[in-house]
């Protein structure tokens, strides 16, 4: 059965559609894709999704109107292809990496090259670049993925288990929970496995809080956990950020009596803050024995602050913490959906009572397993992103735009304007963001993508921006 699904990470509301069935249709798909092409070819050619196809003569089209749009020499609103080089250049060497070409096969066309690109060639700045895009040429800015799609292991080990697709995954959710387990120096017994970290989320909100026990989160942050509790009949409570846009962790303890839970994301979304770490410590060490802490670490890979740290070290003196990470955002896997969650062994089993049996696929476990094995996924994603990120905070220091500073792959701008007249235009210009968030209702969230799609939308950007004045 085919269903239609969009996602939001913030979303406004949740409906529950089938984790399996989504996840097998895309990875099936995928695995017919690939079937198509070598695996030498994954990191070299043009990626697709699977589960659209690139109209190539429109998308080419679409960028020859923005690069049309934008100036040489600054004289129009828009952000020409040799201004976002220099500004990309200069990311590099802030962000101390090596630069961009050396990050892509050589069959990648380099960015100096990109204004060379005709409607009859579509545009290649890095790998996996059409990843971001649907199948109007949308660049798609909205959702937190990583553009660069997973690792070429995760390939080969989707192809190599797509003949097991006959078989349940027992052993195979055993293999990658003690694989975790090693990373992370815990027991096997301590790490419970979900389709996505979303499901962990829904699990704990069905798990320990009830009507008298409210769940207490921030405001704004990720809305899974507190949708899913409202759902089961519990109060969620939610706690303004600070003036700095962090979370405000005494007044969240203070929010409720008896709280069945306190949700920490961390990094946050959608401010892209940290909790440093002595305040996270700190609540650790006051919440009650009987509520349940959970942090949020999805976005863990891409926080390079110095007071920030994950909490999975504290796990043993911490009896009612656990943590979630997913494999959606630097291993490129939001598609074929797996998390996973790690606590002490009576907190896994009470998750687990909630659980269906079987709810990540044999093709997202052995893409998980591979990606773990494949360090160059999380540098290499870590380096782009922060490459990217530091080239468009250049434009819009320029252009007088504040910014929230991010830790994450996304980026949270001050356009001291409501922004849903702006989000429209976007769109209009063929560039998705992120949707209005009432809380901080003049911010606008962007993806950090490749190159190629962050040059699109400051040149969509500086264009609307300037039409209203």
């Amino acid at each position: 059965m085919w269903l239609a699904y969009q996602k939001d990470p913030c979303p406004a509301s949740v409906t529950e559609v089938s984790s399996v069935d989504r996840a097998t249709m895309y990875a099936g798909a995928a695995l017919l894709e690939c079937r198509r092409h070598p695996a030498g070819e994954a990191r070299g050619r043009k990626a697709r999704d699977p589960m659209t196809r690139i109209g190539r003569t429109r998308q080419s089209k679409q960028h020859a109107e923005i690069d049309g749009l934008g100036g040489e020499d600054g004289e129009a609103p828009g952000l020409s292809r040799r201004r976002f080089a220099q500004l990309l250049g200069a990311g590099v060497a802030a962000a101390g990496g090596a630069g961009l070409t050396a990050a892509v096969p050589a069959r990648a066309t380099a960015l100096r090259g990109l204004s060379r690109a005709t409607s009859s060639e579509p545009l290649r700045a890095v790998p996996s670049a059409s990843a971001g895009k649907a199948v109007s040429g949308v660049v798609r800015l909205s959702s937190n993925e990583n553009p660069y799609g997973p690792s070429p292991a995760a390939f080969d080990a989707m192809r190599g288990a797509f003949d097991l697709a006959w078989r349940y995954p027992d052993e195979h959710a055993e293999a990658l929970a003690e694989d975790l387990a090693r990373l992370h120096g815990v027991e096997a017994g301590q790490v419970l496995l979900g389709a996505g970290s979303s499901e962990i989320l829904v699990l704990a909100a069905v798990a320990f809080t009830a009507p008298g026990r409210p769940a207490v989160a921030a405001e704004p942050t990720f809305e899974a956990l507190p949708h899913h509790a409202r759902s089961h009949g519990a109060e969620a409570l939610a706690v303004p950020l600070t003036a700095d846009f962090r979370h405000d962790l005494p007044r969240m303890l203070a929010a409720a009596p008896d709280p069945g839970l306190l949700y920490v994301c961390n990094p946050n979304n959608p401010t892209a803050t940290i909790t440093p770490k002595a305040e996270l410590r700190a609540l650790l060490g006051k919440a009650p024995e009987r509520t349940l802490v959970v942090v949020d670490e999805a976005y863990f890979h891409f926080a390079d602050s110095d007071d920030f740290e994950s909490v999975i070290p504290l796990l043993a003196a911490h009896p009612n913490l656990v943590v979630t990470r997913t494999f959606s955002k630097i291993y490129g896997m939001a598609g074929l959906r797996c998390g996973y969650a790690v606590a002490q062994p009576a907190v896994i089993a009470r998750l687990r009572q909630h659980q269906a049996f079987d709810s990540v696929n044999v093709l997202a476990l052995a893409a998980a397993r591979a990606s773990l094995h494949d360090a160059g996924q999380v540098s290499r994603g870590q380096r782009l992103n922060r490459e990217a990120k530091a080239a468009v905070c250049a434009e819009l220091d320029r252009l007088g735009f504040a910014y929230i500073p991010s830790a994450t792959n996304f980026m949270m701008i001050d356009l001291r304007r409501p922004v849903a007249p702006v989000i429209q235009a976007l769109r209009q210009r063929n560039v998705e963001v992120g949707r209005v968030f009432p809380a901080l209702p003049h911010h606008l969230r962007v993806t950090i993508g490749t190159a190629e799609q962050m040059q699109a939308f400051l040149a969509a950007f500086g264009q609307v921006m300037a039409a209203r004045g």
